[in-house]
């Protein structure tokens, strides 16, 4: 056998018992007559001693050798450490080796193994294997681990049943790039990677399933940030015979579960936002309620003065930032230039000073007076000692602007607190939306979703009123979930696509195994899907999901440890029927 314990379950228990450890060298200190060798495993670091006294000559010339990665098998005895390490659970105790096996030698790694590593972000995904070795990540994966059991055992108990979906079908046009696939045995055809298994799941609803759940992985070929990759993972879960409550009541358990389990918090209240609440007092549809500063629309009593910038401003919006009355003028001014950067996007900002005695200084002092002043104050809810900022423009441009600006004041502030969890579910999104491009409207969550009852008839006059029966369950500033009730019924399916600019022909096309599937007793069903990858982070207090994903793709959408992607030789474009393609 290769190891008797692991490197990080020995204590002063075991005491002169001969025990078998294999691991990697962590580090080895050479005093001369006397080495110390750090021995890793993902269980934890055990110290080994080896002396001249003690240690026969040929291993203690051996360890001599010893190089950090070196992966090495040891025979000792457990004895007391003469200096305790009260930081590790192993920190009482030492091996004296007797028997020291080289399992295989390691050069010097590019960065060092330590939880605070000299590497960058860019090597250390290059070696990524490296890396998994260092704490913050390992530890990142088994917590990822923990949530996604967590998660099974709570859906099954729950009575959802896990069905696997298909990894090859058919490209869609609706929502981001496929990934598509090319055919060798139908040449010139192609399968695409599900951006979700959305029309699966719900023919599993019509195959009587009646609760599914699956931890899938989905593929979206779309522009990257910190908080996506071309393939993420979804918690897809689908109910039959449920209304919008019935949905919500189910996934708040499962959330309060995880938070329970995972984090050791109680959480009762789930807030229910409307998406027009959620836009006009926060500027987006996934607001971070564990802090204030909601916005406060000030057109009424900010452009009855000859300040130009308001009076053609479409909306005046400010916040109160709570004790920013204490911010320097170089301070403000930093938040001037950070609003007016290109990724905000904001011409300026106006701010006004709410002085501890009752009075108001504001950078527009020329055009307003104290009572003008104090109805800012009113509106945004400032007390003295506070700051009110305030940006003006075109409605919706303005509104992401201040939201912005919002979570960054709350960063800065430390209202963020990633111990502090604080759920929302935001509700009747718009069941269609604008696109400038394309000129006509586009499922804003996807085709299937159902409007909100007694609204169907409002898209043949106001298809932009129609409120979707949607929602999104978000988590400190992140949409950690989002489904909708679906469409059960092929008239209702086959008015839908017309309203978004499917021919009768490209609907049977696309879609037509689904809305036939509905013609043989489809029952009302809904669903939601959480993005797992997204959800461990903010559980784990971060936001960066990439920590949390073993082998993850770069900003560019590159592998850069295994190359990827990478050209195909012309035998297989050939074997592809591609070849052509690509050289005309």
């Amino acid at each position: 056998m290769y190891r008797s314990h692991t490197c990080g379950e020995l204590n002063a228990s075991y005491i002169n018992k001969e025990v078998v450890l294999a691991g990697w060298v962590q580090k080895s200190r050479d005093k001369g007559f006397m080495i110390w060798v750090d021995l890793r495993d993902r269980y934890g670091i055990t110290q080994l001693i080896f002396d001249e006294e003690r240690t026969s000559k040929a291993i203690f010339q051996e360890a001599k050798l010893l190089g950090r990665e070196f992966v090495i098998q040891v025979t000792g005895k457990v004895i007391e450490r003469t200096s305790k390490n009260p930081n590790i659970p192993t920190g009482d105790i030492e091996i004296l080796v007797s028997k020291l096996t080289i399992l295989n030698k390691a050069q010097l790694p590019p960065f060092t193994i330590e939880d605070q590593t000299d590497g960058g972000e860019e090597l250390r995904m290059k070696f990524r294997y490296l890396d998994i070795r260092r704490n913050p990540v390992k530890n990142s994966l088994i917590f990822r681990h923990k949530v996604a059991q967590a998660v099974r055992n709570y859906l099954s108990k729950e009575g959802f049943i896990e069905v696997e979906t298909p990894y090859l079908i058919k490209s869609t046009p609706e929502g981001a790039r496929d990934f598509v696939v090319p055919s060798r045995m139908n040449a010139g055809q192609f399968y695409a990677l599900p951006q979700s298994p959305q029309t699966f799941k719900q023919l599993l609803m019509v195959g009587g399933m009646d609760k599914y759940f699956q931890i899938v992985k989905c593929f979206r070929d779309e522009d990257l940030r910190a908080d996506r990759q071309p393939e993420f993972t979804q918690i897809d879960c689908e109910m039959a015979f449920v209304e919008q409550e019935d949905i919500l009541n189910a996934f708040e358990g499962l959330t309060r579960h995880l938070l329970k389990e995972i984090n050791g918090v109680e959480v009762d209240k789930f807030p229910r936002m409307l998406y027009d609440d959620a836009m006009r007092l926060y500027g987006n549809d996934k607001p971070d309620i564990r802090f204030g500063m909601q916005f406060g629309e000030l057109n009424a009593v900010a452009q009855h003065k000859d300040f130009g910038v308001f009076n053609t401003a479409e909306l005046v919006v400010g916040i109160a930032v709570p004790g920013g009355n204490s911010f320097t003028r170089k301070e403000i001014d930093q938040l001037i230039d950070w609003v007016k950067r290109p990724q905000i996007g904001a011409l300026g900002m106006v701010y006004c000073r709410c002085n501890e005695d009752g009075t108001f200084k504001s950078s527009v002092d020329k055009f307003y007076d104290e009572t003008d002043l104090a109805k800012w104050a009113e509106i945004t809810g400032a007390k003295p000692g506070d700051l009110i900022c305030v940006l003006s423009g075109e409605t919706n441009k303005v509104r992401t602007q201040l939201s912005a600006l919002r979570m960054e004041l709350a960063t800065r502030l430390g209202l963020r607190k990633p111990n502090e969890f604080a759920p929302l579910w935001v509700i009747d999104f718009p069941l269609l939306e604008w696109d400038e491009e394309t000129n006509r409207y586009h499922a804003m969550h996807h085709p299937f979703t159902s409007p909100k009852p007694g609204q169907l008839e409002l898209l043949a006059t106001n298809p932009g009123a129609v409120k979707a029966n949607a929602y999104d369950l978000v988590l400190n500033g992140n949409e950690i979930g989002g489904g909708s009730i679906r469409i059960h019924d092929k008239k209702t399916q086959s008015l839908m696509f017309d309203y978004l600019g499917f021919t009768p022909e490209e609907a049977k096309a696309q879609f037509g195994f689904l809305m036939d599937a509905f013609q043989y007793g489809a029952p009302p069903h809904g669903g939601i899907a959480f993005g797992l990858d997204r959800l461990v982070a903010i559980l784990a207090g971060q936001e960066i999901i990439r920590d949390f994903i073993a082998f993850p793709k770069n900003n560019a959408g590159r592998d850069v440890m295994i190359d990827a992607p990478a050209p195909l030789d012309d035998k297989q474009l050939e074997e592809l029927s591609l070849k052509l393609n690509i050289k005309s």
